[in-house]
């Protein structure tokens, strides 16, 4: 019965990454004749149960992805399912790249072969753990590797105990020499901290009685340190600090939530009037006189939230009032195209042509703005219809093959399923990486898109071998009105294009990310659900 199981083990574990719920039957897989339904459930919920990592990747693929992924790999990792299907494994090395691990496991894969490994990865809170390894190629019929299976396990622990323990005994050994002299020295040093900061600081204990507070706070608030120390906070200026969102925050969030941090507060005080501050909030843990006591931050946000509001409101207003003039301009253009069409100008039509374009990249950085202005107020609007997603890629494709004549569009795979999605918003997606991959590559003649299904998620890759992006600036490239140094004299742009993608991109449960080395090109990929039958 054993020896069956791990027969049939491999395929199961195919099954569970299609998401395959009835029989499974082919040529491949005949040993499944007598294999029933409880069986198969059974193998799936022992893959979901073990404490091993489990993944598949697709060696007939480019670039290996995953395709399937255990609850225990999720687990070891801190990613989610959505996170890890499509990547390559190497992913969780980050930046981590030089490890000798690395080029054994590369090597072992070109050569088809079993590898096992101990290699250094990154959870994707960044924090680093030991992995062991084990990876096992997967051939079919004709003894072709089609997938590898690869166990993972954290022996973090194994690795550092006897470090981490010589490490805390020295540490232990220095604290105990030191501990008096910093004792003497720290109260005046942090004091000195503390006036410095330009936030208003107070100390309570656990009964919110004012301990101290520093000079920012006086000044900031128009108060004296003896109308304040000594006093139940909220009675402070005749109850004027009795705000329910302060005690929600020192009361009922600060208890189960320590520290806690970027909680808003908008309130009319005494001197200063209506005020938008941002409290941060941290309790004292620690044995000791200090045990217990509140240390209560509070930042001015009040202009910073006023300027942020009053460009957000330029950006909606004079993207808005671009429109209008731009419009008409657009039907003059028109006009004087058809009339130099008439009169055979071929020298006006060329001027016209020039125009026409001109006004095309202003048109859309316009709408970027106006798509900006929507997600930071929320009211972007999401049409969703039921529909192939292989059509809406093909819209994009013509279109970006119809306005350029310097590329090529190269295709490959496919994902013809359907979808429940927005199809202009998903269209305007595939259009600004299209069109980002020509603009960045401008020696080279052409462009690569890839397609392909992986459990659950479609996947698209659109591959230019252009400037490249810094690994510094490939999470920051997302980010609204980001451009990176090496494009921002180089290439024109406003930094909006990828922000509403990836927003767009979220919105459809998905996510999208790039893989780039610099001046090697770069793979901007993305992931969406289809609909399963």
């Amino acid at each position: 019965m054993i020896v069956r199981y791990l027969q049939i083990g491999t395929s199961i574990l195919f099954m569970i990454a299609a998401g395959h719920s009835g029989p499974f039957m082919n040529e491949e897989n005949k040993h499944f004749a007598d294999l029933n339904q409880s069986e198969i459930q059974l193998f799936a919920a022992a893959m979901d149960a073990t404490v091993n990592g489990i993944v598949i990747t697709d060696n007939r693929q480019p670039d290996n992805p995953i395709i399937y992924c255990n609850k225990a790999f999720e687990e070891l990792t801190g990613y989610g399912q959505d996170e890890i299907i499509g990547h390559n494994c190497r992913f969780l090395q980050g930046n981590d790249r030089a490890q000798e691990q690395r080029k054994i496991i590369r090597e072992t894969i070109q050569r088809g072969e079993n590898c096992n490994v101990e290699i250094r990865n990154y959870k994707k809170d960044g924090t680093p753990f030991f992995n062991q390894l084990v990876i096992s190629p997967l051939t079919d019929a004709n003894g072709k590797v089609t997938h590898f299976i690869g166990v993972q396990n954290d022996v973090t622990r194994r690795r550092e105990a006897e470090q981490e323990l010589q490490k805390e005994k020295q540490l232990l050994e220095s604290r105990v020499a030191s501990r008096t002299k910093d004792l003497q020295e720290s109260e005046e040093y942090l004091g000195s901290i503390v006036e410095t900061i330009r936030e208003s600081l107070v100390v309570l204990d656990e009964d919110i009685n004012v301990l101290s507070v520093n000079e920012h706070f006086c000044k900031f608030f128009k108060l004296e340190s003896k109308e304040v120390v000594g006093k139940l906070l909220y009675e402070i200026s005749d109850k004027a600090w009795d705000i329910p969102e302060l005690r929600v925050v020192l009361e009922d969030i600060l208890p189960h939530s320590n520290p806690f941090e970027g909680f808003e507060v908008e309130h009319n005080f005494p001197h200063i009037g209506k005020r938008l501050l941002v409290l941060n909030a941290r309790q004292i843990t620690l044995k000791g006189k200090y045990k217990n006591r509140i240390l209560l931050a509070m930042e001015d946000f009040t202009n910073h939230r006023e300027t942020e509001q009053r460009k957000e409101d330029f950006i909606s207003i004079a993207s808005h009032e671009m429109k209008t003039p731009l419009t008409t301009i657009k039907g003059h253009i028109q006009i004087l195209t058809k009339r130099a069409n008439k009169a055979h100008a071929e020298a006006d039509l060329k001027s016209l042509a020039v125009t026409t374009k001109s006004i095309e990249r202003l048109d859309t950085l316009i709408n970027d703005l106006l798509d900006v202005s929507k997600i930071q107020s929320g009211k972007m609007i999401f049409n969703l219809t039921e529909f192939n997603f292989m059509d809406v890629v093909n819209n994009a494709i013509e279109a970006v093959r119809e306005s350029t004549d310097t590329h090529l569009v190269v295709v490959t795979g496919s994902a013809d399923k359907k979808v429940k999605a927005d199809f202009f918003r998903l269209e305007q997606v595939l259009i600004n990486l299209l069109t980002n991959a020509i603009k960045y590559s401008p020696s080279a003649s052409e462009i690569g898109v890839h397609l392909n299904v992986l459990g659950g998620f479609l996947k698209v890759a659109v591959t230019d071998s252009g400037v490249g992006v810094k690994r510094e600036d490939q999470k920051k490239i997302f980010e609204r009105f980001y451009r990176a140094d090496s494009v921002q004299y180089s290439f024109q742009g406003l930094g909006v294009g990828l922000y509403v993608s990836n927003q767009i991109i979220a919105e459809h449960n998905g996510t999208l990310w790039v893989e780039s080395e610099e001046g090697h090109g770069s793979v901007f990929n993305f992931t969406i659900p289809y609909l399963k039958a």
